[in-house]
């Protein structure tokens, strides 16, 4: 396969919105990296490139952050994200990814809209069910194996805790670390990862590094509720970009 140079360069761009999204800045920016590589390549491709990249990320932010994640919330996560990412694993062939898409996209604008309603409420931090938990992991990991936009569910229910900024990106770093290795394990076996794929990864690589950097200072520097502010405004970004791809697509290809 012969890409053209300007692949590499969205691919770039899309690249560094990854890094500077897992390293504590972007929120749901990382979402937006499959679309806009998919208007070169097939989503599949898209999906293999980007999955050594994200692992390469979480080993990278999750030794930053290793002192400061929320063990108890992982743990709570886990049991439902493995059940989604095993739904995934066996109706892959046959899933809608637009649908996911923009399941996925609403949810995502429904925290945002839940937020902005209830910035004047209890600054006590809610009491999240068990099932809730169940239900957002198991999402995540769904729309994550099929769709690679699992962020949404899983940034929504921890920004629902009010957790201390480096708190929230060290627990959802490691959530998502967890996940993707499973991913990587899942799609190598199923043989979407290809010498191709990896020889891409690769070139592209030097971009993500400058993202986590340019993330991991801008973290640093922004104060608690401008964090949060902002994550709710990428997110609601990421959600709203969900929904318009997902649309276009299932309008243009009535069932």
């Amino acid at each position: 396969m012969t890409l053209p140079l300007s692949f590499f360069l969205l691919s770039a761009a899309a690249i560094f919105l990854t890094g500077l999204s897992k390293s504590g800045f972007g929120g749901g920016l990382g979402v937006l990296s499959v679309p806009l590589m998919s208007l070169f390549v097939t989503p599949q491709f898209a999906v293999a490139v980007l999955m050594p990249l994200l692992i390469a990320t979480d080993i990278i932010v999750a030794w930053q952050y290793r002192h400061r994640w929320d063990g108890a919330v992982v743990r709570t996560l886990l049991p439902g994200a493995l059940v989604g990412l095993a739904i995934g694993l066996a109706t892959f062939r046959w899933m809608d990814a637009q649908m996911i898409r923009f399941a996925v996209g609403v949810l995502a604008v429904c925290f945002v809209a839940q937020y902005l309603l209830s910035r004047n409420g209890s600054a006590e931090k809610p009491q999240q069910s068990q099932g809730a938990a169940f239900l957002m992991a198991a999402t995540s990991g769904f729309a994550s194996y099929v769709a690679h936009a699992g962020g949404p569910p899983v940034k929504g229910y921890l920004l629902s805790r009010r957790m201390d900024k480096s708190l929230f990106v060290g627990t959802n770093t490691m959530f998502f670390f967890s996940m993707n290795a499973l991913k990587t394990v899942s799609y190598t076996v199923m043989g979407q990862l290809s010498l191709e794929s990896l020889v891409v990864s690769a070139a592209i690589s030097p971009v993500l590094l400058l993202g986590i950097a340019v993330g991991t200072l801008l973290h640093r520097h922004i104060d608690q509720r401008r964090f949060t502010a902002l994550v709710y405004g990428f997110l609601a970004l990421a959600g709203g970009k969900l929904l318009f791809d997902s649309l276009i697509v299932l309008l243009s290809h009535p069932h």
